[in-house]
């Protein structure tokens, strides 16, 4: 067994990207062939120098579970655009340019209304570390540090028939937003398990405030087929869950803190991979387990994650 400051031993790699846009794919003894990882969130593995990674998903959240009168709808399809790039073998970069689509629809006294935009959203630049490996024939740990940067990149200043859209319903935030946080990895040829934590201090602008974030994420996928290893590089089925446990501050509107924002979520989430030499496919459904809202914040149904991930 090896224990080292910097990654060696058996070659594994993962796409680690800010927690929902984020994941893994690793490689045992071949650089081209990737592996299961989590989908909701980053995995300590890294980005084998001079190797490009690109990650596309498509994320689509329903929030219905209203206890205010007017009977709100909210839809929001995201759909991320992740590069990952190894700089050194411990050393990666990684960016992520989303685009949005947000609905609202509620009641007013006027009636029935919809509300919402679409568009390039705010992007997130990260760089990691790999700080600790520990690698064995068939099993490595991992444990990276991640620090970031969210960049006010969204529209902010949209408006519509009925005036100013609500800041949560804007493309971008118009805030620069520093990203800090931990992830580690436990990867052996049957399973992974990831777990991770991430804090992101939200700022101000446009006299709006989204409260600060901090997340806790868990992963663990297992190799169903094929049920063993054998000769060759073979296509993979693997099953995934996974738990998200995030908690929002309140928001502040011109230096008043909002009752009604704000809370605790936890998710579970049951997903499959299929995996090939180069590309993996992927999809999960992230289903809401405690919501502890403040007020009358407008709880979510359910989010649908769908996407590939494929190194160059």
């Amino acid at each position: 067994m090896s224990t080292r400051l910097k990654s060696r031993g058996c070659a594994v790699w993962a796409g680690s990207v800010v927690a929902w846009l984020a994941g893994g794919a690793i490689v045992i003894a071949d650089l081209d062939r990737v592996e299961a990882g989590p989908i909701t969130f980053n995995s300590a593995l890294p980005v084998p120098q001079g190797v490009f990674i690109f990650r596309g998903q498509a994320i689509l959240s329903r929030s219905t579970d209203d206890s205010s009168t007017m009977d709100r709808d909210r839809k929001v399809l995201t759909i991320p655009a992740v590069f990952a790039y190894g700089v050194t073998r411990d050393f990666a970069v990684f960016g992520i340019v989303p685009y949005h689509e947000k609905r609202l629809e509620l009641t007013t006294s006027s009636g029935r209304v919809r509300r919402g935009d679409s568009g390039v959203g705010d992007s997130t630049f990260l760089v990691r570390y790999t700080l600790l490996a520990i690698d064995r024939l068939g099993d490595t740990r991992r444990f990276a540090p991640f620090v970031g940067l969210k960049a006010p990149t969204g529209d902010d200043d949209q408006v519509d028939g009925l005036g100013r859209l609500p800041q949560p319903l804007q493309l971008g935030s118009g805030s620069w937003d520093p990203i800090a946080g931990t992830s580690f990895t436990w990867q052996t040829f049957d399973w992974e398990f990831d777990a991770a934590v991430q804090y992101r201090v939200n700022t101000e602008a446009n006299n709006f405030e989204f409260g600060d974030q901090a997340r806790a994420d868990a992963s663990f996928q297992y190799r169903l087929w094929p049920p063993t290893l054998g000769s060759g590089v073979p296509t993979f089925f693997y099953g995934v869950i996974e738990s998200n446990l995030v908690y929002a501050g309140k928001n502040t509107v011109e230096g008043v803190s909002d009752p009604n924002s704000g809370g605790i979520t936890w998710l579970l989430a049951p997903g499959l991979q299929y995996v090939t030499r180069r590309v993996v496919l992927e999809a999960i459904v992230q289903i809401p387990v405690v919501q502890d809202l403040n007020g009358t914040a407008l709880e979510r149904d359910y989010i649908v994650r769908g996407g590939f991930r494929v190194n160059f």
